[in-house]
């Protein structure tokens, strides 16, 4: 699986694109230019202490969209719009996990408060931008602090929701190649706007509690 992490010069996504590299997955980490998004492949170089990583490397967002099978958004809600835009061509009739979190942060508010969109969440708000790619509201609840301590297991649910029933199954397959962590299928993408009410609430818990490694865990199901 070929995997483009877009917007990936964040803690987010670097965490995701280690996870993956880790998994042996091949891994495109996308910005809005090619030196940015060389910084960041070079980070991670440095970070796994590796000269080289053959599966891993640089390319515009555009670029990374239109040569990966799948597609991770790792964007500030104020830079979503803008980027999908950008991708639209290359993701077309592709699968693209929303990770995108709608917090006050973005219009100088609270990071521990949600913003409410028009869309009714922001993975809602992909798929009206994106039409012909298939949706997946994923990552929401993991931190960047649990993803990027990348030599533990996380403990932590991955809960996703979308439309498409075979994108779901290929979500699960890859979410799962990161140790400790369970995929939930929360249903319809319509869902999306109670998982990612739920980022504002662990940021405000890990606040509360000094930590950063919060997470959530669904228990009494068979998974």
């Amino acid at each position: 699986m070929k995997i483009a992490i877009i917007g990936g010069t964040g803690g987010q996504g670097l965490g995701i694109a280690i996870r993956f590299v880790q998994a042996g997955e091949d891994v495109i980490i996308g910005s809005r230019t090619v030196e940015k998004a060389q910084a960041a492949v070079d980070k991670v170089k440095g970070l796994l202490a590796k000269d080289e990583i053959p599966n891993l490397k640089a390319a515009e967002n555009s670029d990374a969209a239109t040569e990966a099978e799948l597609l991770v958004l790792t964007v500030p809600l104020a830079a979503q719009k803008s980027t999908l835009l950008s991708i639209k061509e290359g993701a077309a009739g592709k699968t693209l996990l929303d990770a995108t979190g709608p917090l006050e942060s973005a219009i100088g508010g609270s990071p521990i408060t949600y913003l409410a969109l028009w869309d009714g969440a922001a993975a809602e708000r992909s798929a009206r931008l994106l039409k012909d790619t298939n949706v997946i509201c994923a990552f929401n609840n993991i931190s960047s602090s649990a993803l990027m301590n990348f030599t533990e297991p996380i403990d932590c649910d991955c809960l996703i929701s979308g439309d498409d029933a075979d994108s779901k199954v290929v979500a699960t397959e890859v979410i799962e190649k990161i140790p400790g962590v369970k995929v939930v299928d929360c249903g319809p993408l319509e869902r999306a706007k109670i998982i990612e009410k739920i980022t504002p609430l662990l940021i405000g818990l890990n606040i509360r509690n000094k930590t950063q490694f919060g997470g959530i865990r669904i228990t009494g199901l068979d998974k």
